[in-house]
């Protein structure tokens, strides 16, 4: 069968082009009767409208951009998860890019995405979530957002001039020290993250707030920044317990680093959590297969990629929105801390 064009459609029904072209995508009344004799030939020979034709005429693409630096991280692809399963209820689809954490990828990316014409964009990671900015790197990805509505998670730039959705890990981690000492626990260490990472230096301001608030010491040789890789929290264990004084409790700047750590103390023939309890961060979906139990906190990141989307969406439609649209985090309790014994 001959594959169907709009103007076959105008030329059966007797119509103009312009004419299906209101029915198609509903941009103007048409007559009742004229409307259902389209939509029956539409039907009888299944025409699909072009969809780069639809583009031209509707000046929109169907399409998102998203910039994610590291499609490994399970924690990224639980957001994206929940991004798709809100960009589907509107026919949008995604175009996809990995960066790797680096910049240069970054700025092609962000080119490449404005030149496909992407309806929309969604940032993750990199150098949003650098710690004191990059004056350069932020004026080239707030001239970006000029021309693309634009949502960032869990980060920022300069003076938060582009709307953003992020989970409250300041509060997450104050959640979290704090079950600890409601454990009975007084000697708690801080493991992992890289320090010129925003998320490091928010998460490290509220261990150490939440220590002091209780008026519980906060002992520098027990903060061990490093990376947020499995191997990093290993390491920064295997230093913590080579310490003569040790803590009864870790604190993990997210929940890889908290399964190396945990490795590490099994290893040396500690127990978990009865002679050391260890708490992660984000609660990616190894986290309550692990063993044990990993207690965490959860950035409810499948929302977080809901409420992206949704945001985005208002932004493409030229509606108001919030510069900052916070996620409130939840604690999960599990079996990788306990009330502490002496």
């Amino acid at each position: 069968m001959k594959q169907m064009t709009i103007y076959d459609i105008a030329k059966l029904a007797n119509v103009s082009v312009a004419t299906v072209s209101r029915v198609i995508n509903s941009t103007a009344p048409v007559k009742d009767s004229t409307r259902k004799k389209i939509e029956a030939l539409i039907q009888q020979y299944q025409f699909q409208p072009n969809a780069m034709a639809r583009s031209l005429l509707k000046k929109e693409t169907g399409i998102i951009g998203i910039i994610v630096p590291d499609l490994t991280n399970p924690f990224y692809t639980e957001v994206l998860a929940g991004a798709e399963t809100e960009a589907f209820t509107t026919g949008h689809t995604f175009l996809l890019t990995n960066t790797i954490g680096n910049y240069e990828k970054e700025s092609s990316y962000l080119s490449m995405l404005r030149e496909k014409r992407v309806d929309g964009m969604i940032f993750l990671g990199g150098r949003i979530n650098l710690r004191n900015g990059n004056d350069e790197l932020d004026q080239e990805l707030i001239q970006h957002a000029s021309t693309i509505p634009t949502v960032l998670i869990n980060g920022t730039v300069k003076g938060n001039v582009l709307t953003r959705v992020a989970t409250d890990e300041y509060k997450g981690t104050c959640m979290a020290v704090q079950h600890l000492i409601d454990y009975g626990h007084k000697h708690i260490a801080f493991l992992g993250g890289e320090m010129h990472m925003s998320t490091t230096s928010s998460k490290l301001r509220a261990f150490k707030k939440t220590l002091k608030d209780a008026r519980l010491q906060v002992r520098e040789e027990w903060i061990l920044p490093d990376s947020f890789s499995i191997d990093s929290g290993r390491k920064q264990m295997q230093q913590l317990l080579s310490l003569k004084k040790k803590p009864t409790a870790v604190f993990c700047v997210n929940d890889f680093v908290a399964i190396g750590a945990i490795k590490t103390a099994v290893d040396q023939g500690f127990n978990v959590p009865d002679d050391i309890s260890v708490v992660g961060f984000d609660d990616i979906p190894l986290s309550h297969h692990f063993i044990p139990e990993i207690t965490t906190v959860s950035q409810e990141a499948h929302e977080l990629g809901r409420t992206a989307i949704q945001v985005l969406q208002k932004l493409m439609s030229h509606e108001k929105v919030k510069k900052h649209t916070a996620i409130e985090p939840k604690l999960m309790i599990r079996k990788s801390s306990a009330a502490y014994r002496r």
